[in-house]
């Protein structure tokens, strides 16, 4: 009797979360979370992550920093995990990537 290979492909986490940020619905739902967590906790580098894969997702850093107007090295040091970003930053990429702040009541 032959054994039988099994190949699985697999995926990392890393590639299987920038594929799915690539469609618009799930990346907003994703920083929606990120940005609910960070206003719970004040925990800002998750909101950052956030902001930093679904950048990657939509081209890199550098189509984001072109398309928001931005300097990319600043944009880089901006959603590190040290990142503390002005509003008026946030909003510039908040646009860049195609989204806007809401607010609700809760």
């Amino acid at each position: 009797m032959r054994k039988r290979k099994t190949n699985l492909a697999s995926v990392s986490y890393h590639d299987w979360i920038i594929n799915s940020l690539k469609n618009k619905k799930e990346a907003e739902l994703y920083l929606q979370v990120a940005l609910d967590e960070f206003q719970e906790d004040g925990n800002i580098e998750a909101l950052m992550l956030a902001l930093r894969q679904i950048a990657e997702a939509q081209g890199g850093i550098g189509k984001l920093a072109q398309k928001g107007h931005l300097n990319r090295e600043t944009l880089y040091r901006t959603l590190s995990s040290r990142g503390n970003p002005k509003l008026q930053t946030v909003g510039s990429l908040l646009n860049a990537l195609g989204f806007h702040l809401v607010i609700k009541s809760v």
